[in-house]
């Protein structure tokens, strides 16, 4: 019998790549997605709106917590009365700080708690920096401005979607990761502007950081939507942190998947594109 994985967030920069990992492993999917008339999933791929949650026949869900940050509650216990047998989350290296004002941390661990205590095997896939968080430059280096940013020295170890996908993949499938909070990264320790540099490289058009006060720069976070005060000084917090004391690259992927994790360099060649 084929495995029916339920995938949320099945539109996102992770989700959308676990539909083409899954599904290349020979799984039925159901995506579920904000917006299913313009999803544009591949064809034979189970397509619903998030709060439909349709659980029946599903063995195994991919739960992105960014999609239910009010809370997973009702979706657990309608995942063990549908007797879904795992949870797969996309959780965050920042679990490991044990600080209660990191808003970040706190949301991610009061969910892994509640997966725990529901009953069904459970897998946290724990990565740090996200490579596509570099997507938010695409206007700015689009336009040939400054990338702006705090604390230029500081560095951080972006991981490809891809290899996040690959993982996720592995543990929705097997019983290899069950139990297991995997924190992963990319290959390397890399700053913001040799990230930039990296994308120039990339595009042909060469593009070039700006570095601005962290005050400065908490101003301009939190005009965006959805930034709250508590999550931009705990990025903040974690980026000062990291000009001294600069993360290392985990060595999660290539133990999971039999390969090395892809470069930064790699993902800019992959998403070239996006900043043209």
């Amino acid at each position: 019998m084929r495995l029916m994985i339920l995938v949320t967030g099945a539109t996102g920069n992770v989700g959308r790549p676990v539909v083409d990992e899954l599904l290349r492993a020979g799984a039925k999917v159901r995506a579920l997605t904000r917006d299913p008339a313009t999803a544009r999933l591949p064809g034979g791929v189970e397509v619903a709106h998030t709060d439909t949650l349709p659980l029946t026949g599903v063995t195994a869900i991919f739960l992105n917590p960014a999609v239910f940050w009010g809370g997973v509650d009702d979706l657990l216990v309608r995942a063990v009365d549908h007797r879904v047998r795992r949870v797969v989350m996309l959780s965050t290296s920042a679990a490991l700080d044990p600080d209660p004002s990191n808003e970040i941390a706190a949301h991610h661990r009061a969910i892994e708690r509640a997966i725990e205590e529901s009953g069904m095997e459970w897998t946290f896939a724990r990565p740090g920096e996200f490579a596509s968080n570099a997507l938010a430059w695409q206007q700015t280096i689009r336009a040939g401005a400054a990338v702006r940013g705090p604390y230029a020295a500081a560095r951080s170890t972006p991981i490809h979607e891809r290899d996040i996908a690959s993982v996720v993949a592995r543990a929705l499938l097997t019983d290899e990761l069950v139990g297991t909070r995997p924190v992963l990264s990319g290959p390397e320790s890399i700053t913001a502007p040799e990230m930039v540099r990296l994308i120039g490289e990339a595009t042909g058009r060469p593009a070039r950081f700006e570095e601005i006060t962290p005050e400065e720069a908490r101003t301009e976070m939190l005009a965006h939507p959805h930034m709250r005060p508590g999550v931009v000084d705990a990025l903040l917090k974690l980026r000062a942190e990291s000009v001294e004391h600069p993360p290392e690259p985990s060595p999660e992927v290539e133990r999971v998947t039999g390969r090395p994790a892809r470069t930064f360099a790699s993902w800019a060649v992959d998403h070239a594109a996006d900043f043209r």
